[in-house]
Formats: structure tokens, C-alpha cells, sequence
């Protein structure tokens, strides 16, 4: 049975009890329905559409990431580089890669997952953080408050969930549009899982990118 965490806290996940060659972060979440009254009753209602996205970066020793896709004039373009996301869905080193985009967080389980190859990961990268945020949030007035079951899980090559990470407690990020939901981090015996649950009421994951370039 899997570990749960709250937030804060972390766990180890040592090589000699977990299958660590291919491990699958799985996030999943619901949307609360919104009541539209008697003309929303009318025309369907439900909920809306919220696009959760998660995204990974890639951290060297000093908790930075190194690459960013620097083109010929020295920009940085996120193409081919150490950051995971809908537009860059797999690394160059082809040890970590996004599975796809869901956009409504429809169905059971994991509604986005991430998949990472932690043995083999090149040891130069020394954490992995993972954001989420909602796309295009505050032009469509969304915000976590509006999103509940909202979880962060690891389970490992042999399909042992080995840790999870629930955000509970509606209301908690009202207008919080993105979330640094948790890390992983390399340590000598595995790696360690840390769940944190900052927010931000930025709905550009590019905002927490700057705190790690």
C-alpha cells in the first residue's frame, strides 16, 4: 500500500525496494460542477473545461536548470531542452517524456502522467520538479479552488504505487492558477519524494521556471 504524504513532508525511494528503471508520475484530478442556475440547467450546464497541464524541470546539483533551448542569438526557445511540457514532450535523452495533453481530467486515475527512467537518468540532473498549472486560467477566470481530488502519485516499474500526494481541502487555492505540486530528488541510496503544494496566481509555468534558471 502506498505512502501518503501531506504536504511538507517526503519520502525515500531506495533501489533496493522499489523498481526505479521506469517510474510513472501520475497526476489526476476532477472538476467541481458549477451551479449556473435555472437557465444553465436549461442548456446543459456541467462542468467547464479546465486544462491542467503538467510540467517537468530538469535540475542540475545547484537546483537550476541548465538548458533551456538557447537558439543561435542566445534566447532560450524550451525546444529540446531540460523541460517537459506540452510542446517539448520528450527529452533529447529519451529517459523521461509526457504521455499526452488531457485537457477536461475526465475518467478515473491518472488523467496526465510523466514517465521517467530514474536508474538511468543522467546523474548530472540531481531534482525533478513538478508544476501544474491551468492553461490559459485567468483569461477563462479558473483557479484550483475550482478543482478537487486533485493528487500526485509515483508507482514504479513492476506497478507498486509507492507514494502519493493528495491536495485536499476545497478553497485552499482559490485563485491559485498553478501549483508547485512536488519534487524528486536524487540521494545516494534512490531518491527522495517531496511533497510541497506551493501555489502561485500566475497561470504560466514559465514563472516558476524562473526561480530555477
Amino acid at each position: 500500500m502506498a505512502i501518503t504524504l501531506a504536504k511538507g513532508q517526503g519520502l525515500t525511494l531506495e533501489k533496493s525496494e522499489h523498481n526505479l528503471s521506469l517510474v510513472t508520475i501520475g497526476l489526476g484530478w476532477d472538476i467541481i460542477e458549477q451551479k449556473k442556475g435555472f437557465l444553465g440547467g436549461l442548456f446543459g450546464g456541467g462542468a467547464e473545461e479546465h486544462d491542467l497541464d503538467v510540467v517537468a524541470f530538469l535540475c542540475d546539483s545547484n537546483s537550476k536548470v541548465k538548458d533551456l533551448g538557447w537558439n543561435a542569438q542566445g534566447q532560450a526557445t524550451l525546444t529540446n531542452s531540460d523541460v517537459i511540457y506540452f510542446n517539448n514532450q520528450r527529452h533529447r535523452s529519451s529517459q523521461i517524456w509526457l504521455t499526452g495533453d488531457n485537457r477536461t481530467g475526465a475518467g478515473d486515475g491518472d488523467d496526465e502522467q510523466i514517465i521517467v527512467k530514474l536508474n538511468t537518468l543522467a546523474p548530472e540532473y540531481h531534482k525533478i520538479v513538478f508544476i501544474v498549472q491551468i492553461y490559459n486560467a485567468t483569461k477563462n477566470n479558473q483557479h484550483f479552488g475550482q478543482v478537487k481530488n486533485a493528487f500526485i502519485r509515483a508507482v514504479d516499474g513492476s506497478g507498486k504505487e509507492m507514494v502519493r500526494f493528495d491536495l485536499s481541502g476545497i478553497g485552499q487555492y482559490d485563485q491559485q492558477r498553478s501549483l508547485l505540486f512536488a519534487e524528486l530528488v536524487r540521494q545516494n541510496n534512490g531518491w527522495k519524494f517531496n511533497a510541497v503544494g506551493d501555489s502561485s496566481a500566475s497561470d504560466n509555468f514559465v514563472e516558476w521556471l524562473k526561480k530555477y534558471s
